[in-house]
């Protein structure tokens, strides 16, 4: 899973307060893949993360109009990508175990992937002409 994560980064992202652009970690995953696997590992046994890990560049990205004006700017934290690849294992255990367990039922669609506000109402819709 690490490497396959490490395989698809974005590499037009930003790099993280560390320096390392998402390119160059995607060029060394064959290398990275084994000794995150056990940095990964140990952080879930641990139940923490590297200290290094929790320190984020707060950058101000304009949001609309003159990026002079203050208020069209919004903070944006720029952390690192290895702890973001670390998000998307954690994530992915979560709905593992979620979808296994079946914690969730099918009507759910709010923060499902594949699902939306439009399968919701298309649902709904079908519910609707069917029971008619």
């Amino acid at each position: 899973m690490v490497s396959d994560l490490l395989h698809h980064l974005d590499t037009h992202r930003s790099m993280g307060p560390d320096g390392i652009h998402p390119s160059i970690l995607r060029e060394l995953a064959e290398v990275l893949t084994k000794p995150l696997s056990t940095i990964y590992q140990q952080s879930w046994l641990t139940r923490g993360v590297p200290i290094a890990w929790r320190l984020a560049n707060v950058m101000p990205i304009c949001k609309k109009g003159q990026k002079e004006d203050l208020g069209n700017q919004r903070p944006v934290s720029l952390t690192f990508v290895l702890g973001k690849v670390m998000e998307q294992i954690i994530l992915s255990a979560i709905m593992w175990h979620i979808q296994d367990k079946q914690l969730i039922k099918h009507n759910q669609h709010g923060f499902m992937k594949g699902r939306s506000y439009l399968t919701n109402l298309i649902s709904f819709y079908d519910k609707v002409t069917l029971s008619g």
